[in-house]
């Protein structure tokens, strides 16, 4: 008997809704803009959170970058007028740098050196540029690389600078592309290397590339470090190169200026290492132990200070917390447009009660109790919000969708936004549902009955 009093009044507010659809619609639109700014909202900030992770993946995790300034060999310093200037001098980022910091500096996991230089690939008459890079093995652990095929450098290997490569998955599939490429050679530069392995592809945005500056990785060529000192570059070494460069600027055979052919400003880089990444074993030590290595290198580079130290990881989980109060902001808002939505809901069944208090009048005198008049007018509330809600979730889904298209911002529509703008629209029906019905409830059948 219950349950067939709750249906009737249902099919009631069913058919109240429906004799109304216009004025049902408008008072839904706050709850369909809400949950639509909810979900669309919190995709865009899944979205950015997740891309920030990816950016946290690829510059590896705990990690202190040191990167060379490529400046003058030598810093001149000016002590008191009159006196003669005295000059400091720097053997810059080095091989002898990683050994003292294993040596001295405790808590560091590994150290990965780098060195690169562009250069071309060629193989059966195919020609294209591509970075080539010296590493260690801790390289591709520091980064999550993983293996396709073959194996990484094996430490004879390391020691000896014998002539092997792991290639980028793109190298593979422009000079490999229906064979294995292990065991096959490949000539990078002036020589030819043996392929040890291949890396799996490794997914790059754009935004990871402008932002961070990484280079897309399935276009790199690996070599061991020694590979590369002994074979392609070492810039710790005096060369007959350097010598006669050095010998062509004291004669003023070069521009004085010190500019080339396009008139741009030439800096020598003397640094034997292009980059030098140490992963810390806890988060907690970032800190500490970048100030450590700022005061080592300080003194074996003669107070000379010919580089700069990075902490990547604390610039994006900086990035991560500005993101974070900027969603909160954005959820506050989207939050507000549903709280003025509910409000929409309670002056408009405030309204419907004063139009209709002849039709509850006339309920109440047929027998309707005032359970039953509050469980109709609430039925037509959490009606009006729980479809207001369903539409909302359709176009919030399509507005992130359409922003991600077209703005190319990343957007991550999950199932527990949708179910909690869902959710809250359904609950402000109910809440704001409560006092035009019981309001409604309270009308007298016979005032109700002789009401003009």
């Amino acid at each position: 008997m219950r349950a067939q009093r709750i249906l009737s009044n249902f099919s009631i507010a069913v058919l109240a809704v429906l004799t109304n659809k216009v004025r049902s619609l408008l008072t839904a639109l706050g709850i369909i803009f809400g949950v639509a700014a909810v979900i669309s909202m919190l995709a865009i900030g899944n979205g950015a959170q997740q891309e920030i992770i990816n950016q946290i993946k690829l510059v590896g995790v705990n990690n202190i970058v040191i990167r060379p300034v490529i400046e003058q060999k030598e810093e001149k310093i000016e002590e008191k007028p009159g006196q003669k200037e005295q000059r400091k001098f720097s053997p810059g980022l080095t091989v002898r740098d990683v050994r003292s910091i294993r040596q001295v500096i405790p808590g560091v996991a590994r150290i990965s050196p780098e060195i690169m230089l562009e250069t071309s690939v060629i193989r059966n008459g195919f020609r294209r540029s591509a970075k080539l890079v010296g590493v260690e093995p801790a390289y591709f652990e520091m980064y999550n690389f993983a293996l396709r095929e073959g194996r990484l450098f094996s430490d004879e290997q390391m020691r000896y600078g014998l002539p092997v490569c792991v290639i980028g998955n793109a190298i593979r599939t422009r000079f490999f592309a229906t064979e294995n490429p292990v065991g096959k050679s490949i000539k990078v530069g002036s020589h030819w290397l043996v392929i040890a392995g291949v890396l799996q592809e490794r997914l790059v945005s754009e935004a990871s590339i402008s932002k961070l500056g990484i280079r897309d990785y399935n276009l790199d060529i690996y070599v061991p470090l020694q590979t590369f000192l002994i074979r392609y570059r070492n810039r710790d070494l005096i060369t007959r190169t350097s010598l006669q460069e050095e010998a062509m600027r004291s004669r003023g055979w070069v521009n004085p200026a010190g500019q080339n052919e396009a008139g741009e400003k030439e800096r020598k880089n003397y640094h034997q290492l292009d980059r030098l990444v140490i992963q810390v074993e806890e988060t907690g030590r970032l800190r500490p132990v970048a100030e450590i290595l700022s005061r080592l290198l300080q003194r074996r580079h003669f107070e000379v200070v010919d580089y700069e130290i990075e902490i990547p990881e604390l610039l994006l989980k900086q990035q991560q917390r500005t993101n974070d109060i900027f969603n909160f902001v954005l959820g506050a808002i989207a939050g507000i447009s549903l709280l003025v939505g509910g409000i929409g809901i309670m002056n408009i069944m405030l309204a419907s009660v004063l139009e209709r208090i002849k039709e509850i009048g006339l309920r109440m005198s047929l027998g309707a109790r005032k359970s039953d008049i509050v469980q109709q007018f609430l039925f037509e509330a959490m009606m009006i919000s729980i479809s207001g809600g369903i539409i909302g979730v359709i176009l919030g889904v399509s507005l992130a969708y359409v922003v991600s298209s077209i703005a190319g911002i990343p957007t991550i529509v999950t199932i527990s936004s949708i179910v909690v703008a869902f959710g809250v629209a359904a609950t402000v029906g109910l809440v704001f549902g409560i006092a035009p019905a019981r309001r409604a409830a309270q009308q007298d059948p016979i005032t109700s009955l002789r009401y003009e």
